[in-house]
């Protein structure tokens, strides 16, 4: 750098030569590959086998039996459908990837399920809705149908089973009520605490939270919601969601359309009726809040969009709401609300084992402690069926 300065007009001649040089080589090498991908004879001949190749196919299939013939269209179908799933993730990854703020000055948080961060994968995950008033609901779910432990851990490793307890915090943070819930947790390992504070009027709050939640922590393909008083049936349920895990977008559970309570001071009073048309209308087509699924694309939706999701009196309908304008396959499966026995029990007998069951008189099973037990040896499909399962 600090010998004789070069003169300006040897710089110029020498970048000039290096000019032509490069674009020498670079006007041969092109040559080169125009001769061989415009060559009328190689195109020709291109162009020939694969149509031998075609021609050979369909006289391959129109001399097969019908069986081959429509295995083939099944693999096509399948692989259509494995298509339009791949498609609808990467659109919302794409939506997420553009979506980090909207007008009115909302900030849309990214999920984690659509970072660098590694979740773990799962197959379904189960977030049992319970307050602090449940212990011995919880319990008596622990005693039937829940497995607990070891198990509920093999049940993760093993089938990508996730089940939680899902629950918030007191009014007041770390005062007794909390500080019981934190030893219960701690004993059994099994609850899905929210930053969010319990109360019957924040159902949909809660409910939003703990899709927005679960997608942040794990990356499975469906999401359930269920009461901490409803009978469920693991082997059946992960049996009937494995049927739509090729779907992109799905709501399944029990679809009801009750009427629009208007007045003040009854059960399931709707304050924001007059938004639903004239006195004595119904409800949308909505999963009834007992037990309900959602598929991966639709939870990762709801965590996006959690802050303008408005939220109605009942969070079944909420969630109805939130859905009810997205191309969504709406499922509408019975199995998800049997009654109690007799019910579920003749449906057992017959082979028609229940996913669900409750009473619809007390919206859960009625005095769900003293008869879980009772409905889980006459309705339950047997301790080992979720391990024998394969989905």
């Amino acid at each position: 750098m600090r010998g004789k300065a070069v003169s300006g007009k040897a710089i110029l001649v020498l970048c000039l030569a290096s000019f032509l040089a490069g674009s020498l080589i670079t006007s041969r090498t092109w040559t080169s590959q125009s001769h061989n991908n415009n060559h009328p004879i190689v195109n020709h001949v291109t162009a020939s086998n694969k149509l031998g190749e075609f021609d050979h196919k369909l006289r391959k299939l129109g001399e097969g039996k019908a069986e081959d013939i429509m295995g083939e269209v099944s693999k096509t179908h399948k692989a259509i459908q494995s298509l339009e799933k791949t498609i609808s993730n990467l659109e919302m990854e794409l939506a997420v990837s553009r979506m980090s703020s909207v007008g009115n000055g909302v900030t849309l948080q990214k999920p984690k399920s659509y970072s660098n961060h590694k979740l773990q994968k799962a197959f379904v995950v189960i977030g049992i809705n319970t307050a602090f008033s449940s212990r011995k609901r919880r319990d008596s779910l622990r005693q039937t149908w829940m497995p607990t432990g070891e198990k509920l851990k093999k049940l993760e490793k093993e089938k990508g089973i996730v089940i939680r307890f899902v629950i918030g915090h007191s009014a007041t943070t770390g005062g007794v009520l909390d500080k019981a819930l934190d030893k219960e947790e701690a004993e059994h390992k099994d609850f899905l605490r929210l930053n969010h504070v319990e109360g019957y009027h924040q159902l949909s709050t809660k409910t939003r939270l703990y899709f927005s939640t679960a997608v942040s922590m794990w990356d499975a393909e469906f999401y359930v919601k269920v009461d901490d008083d409803v009978h469920l049936n693991l082997g059946m349920l992960a049996t009937t969601l494995a049927r739509y895990r090729s779907k992109p977008r799905v709501y399944i559970g029990c679809m009801k359309s009750g009427p629009v309570l208007s007045e003040k001071g009854v059960k399931y009073h709707e304050p924001e009726y007059w938004k639903f048309g004239e006195d004595g209308n119904k409800y949308f087509r909505h999963a009834t809040g007992q037990i309900y699924g959602i598929s991966k694309d639709l939870a990762a939706y709801i965590s996006i969009n959690s802050p303008i999701l408005h939220r109605y009196a009942n969070e079944d309908v909420s969630l109805g709401s939130w859905l009810i304008g997205l191309e969504v396959e709406h499922v509408d499966d019975r199995s998800m609300c049997c009654g109690t026995p007799p019910d579920c029990e003749w449906k057992a007998q017959a082979g028609n084992i229940c996913v669900a069951s409750f009473d619809w008189s007390c919206s859960g099973v009625c005095k769900s402690v003293e008869k879980m037990k009772y409905v889980h040896n006459s309705c339950g499909e047997g301790d080992s069926s979720i391990w024998k399962s394969d989905f």
